[in-house]
């Protein structure tokens, strides 16, 4: 589970109670349920083959013919590298929305031969689909000025409201105490910065029984990952695994703040939950994240350990107090009517 894969589970299902016949095709070696439909969307699953370089295109590709075969009248395509494939479906007579979730080219994980495919696949998505929705002003501002495509659509991210988990039990079993921990979470890649994190804890001399939880995990284990789990458990750092539903609710309900140091973002949806919980919070000063619109002190410079250890320790050494954050932009139920009145520019084409 990532951003556009949370984004999607939140919007289709709304996206179906508006009346559209919502077919999702997901990847077989990722599915681990045996259901046909979610909440009104159809289920669809494809054959993949599980390696990183190659796998999304793969399976756009795949989509992309059982989408034709279905005779769809809209296909939504999710990030560049699927977009690689926008021409082909538009040849094949279908009608494109291409949703823009941040520059991927500029992960650390990815080599050179998949950074070029990357950015063509954005070129490619941004030139070629009928609709383009992006997630950011941000985003909006690279396919101005790199393509020239001035009509895109705004649309953020967003975070549902939050289900707060006054039990325990959960936390009980890490071994970390209510209000005694600071929480991050996010794949196990290069990019997020987790390693900073733990060196900037491991900094704090009196942590007054403060603990770091890091919830994640990396989908393909290399040697940044194993590396990150050897650092964290050396520091005493609680490892979860991917969690989500009534755990992480679990989590987010009974942190002290949420960090997010990642050097690439498009818009957090893991920032968005925690403002959504009402955490305080320490993030990058990325350009994604400063189009959040947090309060000055809830910065640092971007791959700053220093910096970063002196705000943990404010925090390990400051009373506790939620932030009332305006979340409006960020309602899922918003989000969808905006989604599907980019879907009706197509049905009336």
């Amino acid at each position: 589970m990532g951003g556009v894969e949370t984004h999607c589970e939140e919007l289709f299902p709304l996206l179906a109670e508006r009346g559209y016949d919502i077919t999702l095709i997901r990847r077989s070696p990722y599915v681990h349920d045996e259901l046909d439909n979610y909440k009104g969307i159809h289920l669809v699953n494809l054959e993949t083959p599980k390696q990183k370089s190659f796998e999304a295109i793969v399976h756009t590709f795949k989509a992309i013919l059982e989408a034709k075969r279905r005779k769809v009248d809209v296909v939504h395509i999710h990030a560049i590298g699927p977009a690689l494939v926008t021409p082909l479906a538009r040849l094949m007579g279908l009608k494109v929305v291409f949703t823009h979730h941040g520059p991927d080219y500029d992960r650390d994980k990815w080599g050179f031969a998949a950074k070029t495919m990357l950015k063509l696949g954005e070129r490619m998505g941004t030139l070629f689909a009928n609709e383009v929705i992006v997630i950011s002003e941000v985003i909006n501002n690279i396919l101005k000025s790199k393509y020239g495509r001035k009509d895109a659509n705004l649309i953020y991210n967003g975070v549902p409201a939050p289900t707060i988990v006054k039990d325990t039990e959960y936390i009980d079993s890490l071994g970390v105490e209510s209000g005694k921990y600071i929480f991050a979470m996010g794949r196990f890649v290069k990019e997020k910065n987790f390693h900073h994190l733990i060196e900037a804890f491991s900094q704090i001399v009196d942590k007054k029984d403060f603990k770091l939880v890091l919830a994640g995990d990396a989908d393909f284990d290399d040697e940044y990952s194993q590396s990150l789990k050897k650092m964290a458990k050396e520091n005493g750092v609680v490892l979860t695994g991917f969690i989500k539903g009534k755990k992480l609710y679990e989590l987010l309900s009974h942190a002290s703040c949420f960090v997010l140091p990642s050097s690439h973002e498009g818009l957090p949806i893991s920032l968005l939950e925690a403002m959504s919980y009402q955490l305080p919070v320490v993030v990058s000063n990325i350009p994604a994240n400063l189009e959040v619109g947090l309060a000055p002190d809830s910065y640092f410079e971007v791959g700053n350990v220093e910096l970063l250890a002196d705000k943990l320790k404010l925090i390990v050494n400051s009373d506790f107090s939620r932030i009332n954050y305006d979340m409006e932009k960020y309602q899922w139920e918003h989000i969808a009517d905006q989604t599907a009145a980019v879907y009706g520019k197509l049905f009336t084409k």
